[in-house]
C-alpha cells in the first residue's frame, strides 16, 4: 500500500498532483519511488546520431500534401482526408478539421490514436474546431486506419507492429516510420492556410501518447504536448514487472518463440532502446501534461515516470490512484484547458 501522500508534489520542472490519499492498492513502486525512478532500459550509444539521422532522411521526404473532402462534414467545420507522403515513399492517411468563419491564423493540434487502431470518429474533434483549432488525427502506417504500411500496400495489422522488426537493421524498424510521420504530419500543419505555426499541440493516450512524445522532441516547434499513459517507454522495466498486457505481451511472446533462453536479452533490450520515448524526452521543449493511472497493468506507472523525469522543459503530471489504462474521468477536460492557451 502506498502511504499518505500531499496533495501537491514539486518534482525537477514540473508537478505531479494527486488527491489526498490514506492507502491504495500498489501494482508497481511505492509512489516515493516512483517519484525518483529513473528507468533501466539500455540506452543505444549512438541514439542521438540514430535520430538525427532519422530526422535529415525526412528532411528529403517531400509530403506532397492532398485533401480531398469527407463524406463526414459538420456545419462549424470543413472536414477532408489529408493524403501525404512519408519515408520510404509511403502515404499517409489523416483526418483534417478546418473551422469555417475564422480569420487570419488559429492554433492547430494533432491526435494521435492507440495501437492498432485509426484515427478515430469525425465528431469527437469538434470541440476544439469550435474554438479555432485546425485538427489532424493520424492514422499510423500499418495498423487499423487507411495509412499505407509499405508503397501501394493497405497491410494492417493487429500484433506484431512492436516486435516484428527486432531482427532487421534499426534503420528499417516500423516505429521509427510511424514517428518520423507524426513529425511530418506536424510540419504539413504548420505550413497549412490559417494555422499559426506558433501555437501547435499535439495529444493522444497509449500509443497516441508516445507519438506526442515522441512528436514534441523531434520537432521543436510544439508548444503543447498532453500524452495520457504513454506506451512505448523502458520496455525492460515491463518485461521484469511480468505486468506487460496487450501489446507488450509481444516482447514476452517472441522470447518464448525466438530466444527462450534469453541469450540476446542484452541486445533485444538495447534494440528497442532505439524507440524508448525516454530517450527522446530530453529533445521536448514545449510544455508537457502528463496523466497517468497507478493501476495501469498495461503501460506501468514506473515506465511513464521514467520519461516524466527525463522532460526538461515545463511539465505537471496528474496521478489517479484508482484508475489503470481506460478512460479517465477528467483527464479530457484537464487537456482541453491546457491546450485552450494556444486559442488565447
Amino acid at each position: 500500500m502506498i502511504e499518505k501522500t500531499s496533495l501537491l508534489h514539486r518534482m525537477d520542472a514540473g508537478m505531479i498532483m494527486i488527491k489526498e490519499v490514506t492507502t491504495m492498492p500498489m501494482i508497481d513502486l511505492p509512489l516515493r519511488e516512483l517519484e525518483t525512478y529513473q528507468g533501466i532500459n539500455p540506452k543505444p550509444s549512438d541514439f542521438d546520431r540514430y535520430w538525427d539521422a532519422a530526422l535529415e532522411e525526412l528532411e528529403k521526404v517531400d509530403p506532397s500534401p492532398e485533401l480531398v473532402p469527407s463524406k463526414f462534414q459538420a456545419p462549424s467545420a470543413d472536414c477532408y482526408h489529408l493524403y501525404f507522403t512519408g519515408v520510404g515513399a509511403v502515404r499517409i492517411h489523416a483526418q483534417l478539421l478546418k473551422p469555417r468563419n475564422t480569420i487570419g491564423r488559429g492554433p492547430g493540434l494533432v491526435r494521435f490514436h492507440g495501437y492498432s487502431a485509426n484515427a478515430g470518429d469525425w465528431s469527437e474533434k469538434l470541440v476544439y474546431t469550435a474554438q479555432g483549432f485546425v485538427v489532424a488525427a493520424m492514422d499510423c502506417r500499418g495498423q487499423g486506419g487507411l495509412s499505407e504500411t509499405y508503397p501501394g500496400r493497405k497491410h494492417s495489422t493487429l500484433r506484431g507492429i512492436l516486435v516484428g522488426d527486432l531482427n532487421e537493421p534499426p534503420e528499417t524498424f516500423l516505429y521509427r516510420a510511424i514517428y518520423l510521420d507524426a513529425v511530418q504530419l506536424v510540419r504539413v500543419l504548420m505550413k497549412m492556410d490559417g494555422v499559426d505555426p506558433l501555437r501547435i499541440g499535439v495529444m493522444g493516450g497509449s500509443q497516441g501518447g508516445a507519438l506526442s512524445l515522441a512528436a514534441a522532441a523531434l520537432e521543436p516547434g510544439i508548444q503543447k504536448c498532453a500524452p495520457l499513459y504513454p506506451f512505448l517507454c523502458d520496455f525492460q522495466r515491463v518485461w521484469e514487472l511480468d505486468l506487460g498486457e496487450q501489446p507488450y505481451e509481444e516482447l514476452k511472446n517472441w522470447f518464448r518463440r525466438f530466444d527462450p533462453t534469453h541469450s540476446r536479452e542484452q541486445e533485444i533490450f538495447t534494440r528497442l532502446g532505439y524507440l524508448d520515448v525516454q530517450f527522446l524526452a530530453p529533445r521536448i521543449r514545449g510544455e508537457v501534461l502528463m496523466g497517468t493511472g497507478l493501476m495501469d497493468r498495461i503501460c506501468p506507472p514506473s515506465t511513464q515516470f521514467a520519461v516524466y523525469h527525463k522532460i526538461n522543459a515545463r511539465k505537471r503530471m496528474i496521478l489517479y490512484p484508482d484508475f489503470g489504462h481506460e478512460s479517465i474521468p477528467g483527464f479530457a477536460d484537464e487537456v482541453f484547458q491546457f491546450m485552450m492557451e494556444l486559442a488565447r
